[in-house]
């Protein structure tokens, strides 16, 4: 009978160690996913993956000779009861020119409504040299009954993209916005208190 406590015991033991390192596993993968999407954003946003634009606080001193054609499109999440409406004319600039595009929102309803919008361009290769220099997307929107809004959106197509052989097929940059309805969550958590 004591041949077998010592085996019990390494049992015991090694059924501890893997109970510990599959707890600690645990706490890996649930921190991993509360780390991926700051992580995924960061890398869209410094990489340009998925049409992700770059944001800038000037335009580039120096404005290249080619031109790019830049096409403009808005739409809206279901369930959000907004007008929103992008420019209809394309806009022609030089490269590192900077360009001004005003979209439109309306709230047809009888109350407040807040919004915040998602943006990409397509193609997606382009998102690394399209920056926004300032956005309506930076900041929630919030519209009143029955207001009608124009929101400007400051850009440029970033000089470095000649130097990338990928990018001389890239004529035309379609920048697109999506808007969504702010949750009671978000609204809840950026409102000032008023005193």
């Amino acid at each position: 009978m004591n041949s077998r406590q010592p085996d019990n015991e390494a049992i015991n033991a090694r059924n501890r160690r893997t109970a510990v390192g599959a707890a600690g596993m645990a706490v890996v993968m649930i921190g991993a996913a509360y780390a991926a999407v700051p992580l995924y954003d960061l890398f869209c946003r410094v990489t340009g993956y998925g049409g992700t634009t770059q944001v800038a606080v000037e335009a580039p001193a120096s404005i290249a000779t080619r031109e790019i054609t830049i096409r403009f499109d808005a739409s809206l999440n279901r369930g959000m009861p907004w007008s929103f409406e992008a420019p209809e004319q394309p806009v022609q600039l030089s490269i590192g020119e900077q360009g001004l595009a005003f979209y439109e929102a309306y709230n047809p309803t009888d109350r407040v409504i807040t919004g915040t919008a998602t943006y990409n361009v397509s193609p997606s290769k382009a998102g690394i040299y399209f920056s926004k220099i300032d956005c309506f997307c930076f900041t929630e929107q919030v519209l009143e009954p029955g207001q009608r809004v124009d929101m400007p959106v400051s850009f440029f197509v970033d000089p470095e993209i000649l130097i990338d052989p990928e990018m001389d097929d890239v004529k035309t940059i379609t920048l697109s916005y999506t808007f969504f309805k702010a949750s009671e969550t978000t609204r809840a958590n950026t409102a000032v208190p008023r005193g």
